[in-house]
C-alpha cells in the first residue's frame, strides 16, 4: 500500500500540526480538520486508511463522529485521543468499535504503532 493516508480531527491547531508532522515524517499523507462536522462535509474520507480524533470538541464531539464514521464505513478505523482521563468514555469508544484510546500528551512513536494497526487493519478487510 503506497500512499498511507491519516485523517486527523482536531479542534486544537496545535494538536493538528503535530499529528500532520509525525505522520508526514513517517511517510503519511495527513490532511486536518478542525471539526467533526469540516471532515464529514469533505470527500477526504474516501481514501482513507484511519480517522485520528480528539474525543471533546464544540459541536460534534469525536464518539458522535466516529458513530457516523462507522455507519457509513464500518472498516474504516478510529483512534481517538483526548486530554481527559475518562474510563468511562474510553470503554464506550472501545465498545462501540474505536481501534485505540490514547491520552494526551501522546507517545509519538505509539500513535504511529497504533496508524500502522490501523493500515494493516485495513488491509486485511
Amino acid at each position: 500500500m503506497k500512499n498511507k493516508v491519516v485523517l486527523a480531527v482536531d479542534d486544537d491547531v496545535r494538536i493538528r500540526e503535530s499529528i500532520a508532522r509525525l505522520g508526514n515524517a513517517a511517510g503519511w499523507t495527513v490532511l486536518t480538520f478542525p471539526s467533526g462536522e469540516a471532515l464529514l462535509a469533505s470527500s477526504a474520507i474516501e481514501g482513507a486508511h484511519c480517522v485520528i480524533s480528539d474525543v471533546r470538541m464544540p459541536g460534534m464531539d469525536g464518539l458522535e463522529l466516529q458513530r457516523r464514521l462507522k455507519a457509513a464505513n464500518p472498516k474504516l478505523p478510529v483512534i481517538l485521543i483526548t486530554g481527559r482521563v475518562d474510563e468511562q468514555v474510553r470503554q464506550r469508544a472501545l465498545r462501540e468499535g474505536a481501534l485505540s484510546f490514547l491520552y494526551k500528551p501522546f507517545d509519538g512513536e505509539e500513535l504511529l504503532r497504533e496508524m500502522q494497526r490501523a493500515v494493516e487493519q485495513r488491509s486485511e478487510t
